[in-house]
């Protein structure tokens, strides 16, 4: 019998029979799960890797990094939701039995698109109105901690999913794909919020996003933008 492992059609049909109520477990239970596996990481690397420190101690932890983490999983969970009420409205389409070829290409393709977006989205989060607003209580955190990825308002987090939704209603992307850009998108921001550089000196030099890249934002909140890359920085004179 031939067995394809890219065929999902049989998980997809067993999500569409969810009830709200159902998809509103599964969404909390699954963003609480992601948060929880986010601050394991952290704590994890921070315990076993050795490389340069960024920054001489975590940012403390706050009540409120703890209010706005919540209020981040609850979002994250809101945009799940929405997501579910365009596939079920036919807005979003899910190829069930992609290619290896293709789920690789399309996640490449998520990366770099969603890091074009993120890019301009964060750059107008810094604008002075929008940034006292939306964005300062993140940049609070001048070094981190383990919820630093999550100190985040409300309209951040939902202004970021929405991006991810409208890129998956213009493409009919694999649902493994889309499992695999967000697995990503956690652990690099997980990686990214650090206080001790994670990644090779040499990654600087392949354009990509490291530890000390983010870092660098954190301290001059001029430069840097970019997320999984340093390349629309440095194409539009950001990068430091």
């Amino acid at each position: 019998m031939n067995f394809n492992w890219f065929d999902f059609s049989g998980y997809l049909k067993i999500f569409w029979q969810f009830s709200w109520l159902q998809w509103i477990i599964f969404s909390l239970l699954s963003n609480i799960f992601l948060c929880l596996f986010s601050i394991t990481l952290y704590q994890f690397i921070e315990k076993t890797c050795r490389k340069e420190l960024l920054q001489e101690q975590n940012h403390p932890l706050t009540k409120s990094d703890v209010y706005l983490s919540f209020l981040t999983v609850v979002c994250n969970s809101f945009v799940m939701l929405l997501g579910v009420f365009l596939w079920k409205n036919k807005w979003i389409i899910i190829d069930s039995q992609p290619s290896v070829v293709s789920v690789f290409l399309e996640t490449i393709a998520l990366i770099f698109l969603m890091d074009l977006l993120m890019y301009f989205f964060h750059y107008a989060a810094h604008l002075p109105f929008m940034y006292k607003i939306l964005h300062g209580k993140h940049h609070e955190h001048v070094s981190t901690n383990f919820l630093s990825l999550f100190v985040l308002h409300p309209f951040e987090t939902i202004g970021f999913g929405l991006m991810i939704l409208a890129l998956l209603m213009s493409y009919d992307f694999s649902i493994i794909s889309i499992v695999i850009y967000l697995l990503i998108n956690l652990v690099w921001g997980t990686i990214g919020h650090l206080n001790r550089e994670f990644f090779p000196a040499s990654f600087d030099r392949l354009f990509i996003g490291t530890t000390r890249f983010h870092n660098q934002h954190h301290l001059d909140e001029t430069k840097n933008f970019g997320f999984y890359t340093s390349i629309w920085d440095r194409l539009f004179g950001t990068y430091r």
